[in-house]
Parts: structure tokens; sequence; C-alpha cells
């Protein structure tokens, strides 16, 4: 799905639409359009942990949700060798609408519970 960016991404204020393909309930990629822009790996929150933070109402506005609106919510991975070493940003969640087609990052408070680089291998069960 194609999705207009409602506010910059940190770092990339020049892209104003992205392709998000999920890869998997856990994985998804978000690739600029232009070929020669980068990608970002997505990771899905909540397969990782209890995730749980208020989307601003401005936030809410600018992407048109409300109580019945579908919508994702991914966090980027810096991805490492072997997987486990990754990082996971959990203060810069991805908003994406997917009945409206727009997206935005936020910025949780400083007081959040999250981290801004945590590593996978924290959340991963090992038997």
């Amino acid at each position: 799905m194609i999705f207009e960016l409602k506010s910059p991404l940190l770092g990339f204020e020049n892209i104003t639409k992205m392709e998000l393909k999920k890869i998997d309930d856990v994985f998804a990629r978000l690739q600029v359009l232009d070929a020669n822009e980068p990608s970002f790996t997505l990771i899905n929150p909540f397969v990782l942990r209890e995730y749980n933070f208020e989307i601003p109402t401005s936030i809410q506005e600018l992407l048109e949700i409300n109580d019945e609106t579908n919508f994702l919510i991914y966090n980027m991975l810096i991805v490492a060798s072997p997987l486990e070493e990754s990082h996971v940003n959990f203060v810069g969640p991805l908003i994406f609408n997917t009945d409206n087609n727009t997206m935005l990052q936020i910025i949780l408070a400083d007081n959040s519970p999250y981290g801004v680089s945590e590593k996978l291998s924290n959340f991963l069960h090992k038997d």
C-alpha cells in the first residue's frame, strides 16, 4: 500500500510518499517510491511486548483516526547479523491509517517507559 506522509520522517524531510509491504505478521518493509532512497525494516511491536501509548489528539485529527479507523503501528528495526542483535526503536512508532492511506511517525514523551534502541534478543523467548 502507498501512504502519504502527513509529517516528514526525521532525517528524511523530502519524502512525501512511501510504500508499506508486509512481509509477515512480524516484519514489514517501508520503501521510498524513488529506488535511490533507502528502505526501512519495520517490526510489529505487539509481538514483542506489551506496548501502549496514547496517540495525541492532534495526530488523530491529522491522520483522521477515530474509534472505527483501521490502523497499524510499527517500529523501525536496525537490522544486525545475527537478527537477535538487531535493535528496535520503541520511542518513534510509525502509525499507518489504512482507511485513508496516510502515515506519520510520532516521538513518545521523554518519560516513556520505552527505549530508543532496545536489543531484539531481550524480547525473544529461549526454550
